[in-house]
């Protein structure tokens, strides 16, 4: 009799991973999209916001190359790349979790528009950018239209077509990630350590540190002599709030008790 095929865990969609890089707001960079250009050539947008599709504004210096090439033509556009680097929220050697390349066209936007956009990202954002008041001013804004989106992560290299990626949202849990696996590194270093019995039995000496949490899992970083090792430990359903999470949590540690019985133990996990 054959061996049973060891099951993945499950993950959220590749069109979910990418909507919750984009949607944590990480360091991004413009490069030109064509073949035979030279990454030095990569530009850091001063500001960046993806809409509710798959459009995305750019904040550029008003002098800058690019911006002043796209200015004042209807019709001027380029062919660019933004690079958006997810990273951990935590302080690991390797802080890298992933990429998402978003390939279109870049144009310019009058400056009249480009206000009127500024005003719509500060009142869509509860912690509005103040550089958006520089708008029009020292700062040119930009519109991005992709042609192609792929993501890269642990969990794989996929290629989406913009209208999947506009259509997807962000893990429920993207939010307040963050938050929670700096609780863990910082306040919970047991909890970490308990769940090392998780692990294969070839990585449980090296060092476990909190990754990545979303609706279908913890992600957890072990740190050996000679490389980094990404595990995923799979919660028993899909999460959607934090009590929810603290229970899959408790599941996990082998907690002796449920999240229900207390009412505030998601507040103090």
């Amino acid at each position: 009799m054959s061996e049973p095929v060891p099951r993945r865990p499950a993950t959220p969609t590749p069109a979910e991973r990418a909507r919750s890089i984009a949607a944590r707001g990480g360091p991004a960079h413009l490069l030109p999209a064509l073949a035979g250009h030279s990454t030095s050539e990569r530009t850091t947008p001063a500001l960046w916001h993806l809409h509710s599709g798959d459009d995305v504004s750019i904040a550029l210096p008003a002098d800058d190359p690019l911006a002043v090439g796209l200015r004042g033509e209807a019709s001027a556009e380029l062919a660019v790349t933004l690079e958006i680097t997810d990273q951990s929220p935590v302080s690991l050697r390797q802080p890298v979790r992933g990429l998402l390349w978003l390939t279109g066209w870049l144009r310019g936007l009058d400056r009249d528009t480009a206000r009127a956009k500024a005003v719509s990202i500060a009142e869509s954002s509860a912690e509005p950018d103040p550089r958006l008041l520089d708008v029009g001013h020292d700062l040119a804004l930009l519109r991005l239209t992709p042609a192609t989106v792929v993501v890269s992560d642990s969990e794989g290299t996929h290629s989406l077509s913009p209208v999947t990626f506009g259509a997807a949202s962000p893990d429920p849990l993207s939010d307040y990630e963050g938050r929670w696996l700096r609780h863990l590194e910082h306040r919970h270093g047991d909890v970490v350590l308990r769940l090392t019995r998780l692990l294969p039995p070839e990585l449980r000496d090296g060092r476990v540190r909190p990754l990545g949490l979303d609706r279908c899992g913890l992600r957890l970083r072990v740190e050996t002599a000679g490389d980094d090792h990404d595990v995923r430990l799979a919660f028993s359903r899909s999460v959607a709030n934090t009590p929810q999470l603290a229970m899959e949590l408790r599941k996990l540690v082998g907690c002796p008790f449920r999240a229900q019985d207390d009412p505030s133990a998601h507040e103090r996990f």
